[in-house]
């Protein structure tokens, strides 16, 4: 009788995260962290009206690390290791339906990701001077993060499967963390500002958008959402082609 995700099986793997430093570190602690240190040192002597902008951008780009962070970097260093050791093949063995397993580390990840925007709102509030948002922008970034990390849990997935070392994963993932952290304009360089090539890859992530545009509207305003949805269009059928080609190549592999 194959064994169905149950609450056991996201404790489980919650335990599982809690034993990986990183997620917290980069998704939880760097975060606030950063948040509290770059306006003092970015925004310092600025006319305050400026400030306020500087401080609303440090804080939209310092929430797309969350996601990043703890749905990318996270899930795939512990599904790599996983892989590695063929975990997901003994749980085959003893009854786990793959699906069930996969869906246990969706949730605890997501747990683990929806915990780590309540500190951040919280640390927001009542520490940074972050202005109050519309409702519907706030709406708008919580619904973007959330599909943003998903994509980004499938890609990592898909990288894990197709790579199979903790190693070979971590570094191609790391690699492709910073690529998107320096092209999407977290890095203190504006996307604007990246030689023409660069930013037309760039269009492609909707991080881009949130990092660069999405404070223009965090108190309200009109917004040209096209680009943004395209580019989750975009990133979405790359996770998915990414994630057909795993599945086909281990079953290969297994045959």
């Amino acid at each position: 009788m194959k064994k169905k995700c149950t609450l056991k099986m996201v404790l489980y793997e919650l335990r599982n995260l809690n034993g990986n430093l990183m997620p917290h570190f980069f998704g939880i602690i760097f975060p606030n962290l950063m948040c509290l240190l770059l306006p003092r040192a970015v925004a310092s002597g600025l006319p305050a009206d400026i400030q306020q902008k500087v401080t609303d951008s440090i804080m939209l780009s310092m929430a797309i690390v969350i996601p990043m962070s703890i749905m990318f970097l996270g899930y795939g260093a512990v599904y790599a290791q996983e892989v590695e050791r063929g975990i997901p093949l003994r749980m085959r063995l003893f009854g786990f339906e793959e699906k069930s397993a996969i869906m246990a580390k969706v949730f605890a990840h997501l747990i683990l990701l929806t915990i780590a925007f309540v500190i951040f709102a919280f640390f927001q509030m009542a520490v940074t001077k972050v202005s109050v948002p519309a409702v519907s922008s706030f709406l708008c970034l919580v619904i973007s993060l959330y599909l943003i990390g998903v994509i980004l849990l499938v890609i990592s997935h898909a990288l894990a499967n197709l790579f199979k070392k903790f190693s070979i994963v971590f570094g191609v993932e790391m690699g492709i963390y910073f690529l998107m952290i320096i092209l999407c304009g977290m890095m203190g360089i504006k996307t604007s500002a990246l030689p023409n090539v660069m930013q037309k890859i760039a269009a492609a992530f909707p991080m881009t958008y949130i990092a660069n545009e999405f404070a223009d509207f965090w108190q309200g305003g009109t917004y040209q959402f096209m680009p943004f949805i395209q580019s989750f269009l975009f990133m979405g059928a790359i996770a998915g082609i990414l994630l057909l080609f795993s599945l086909y190549k281990d079953k290969r592999t297994v045959k």
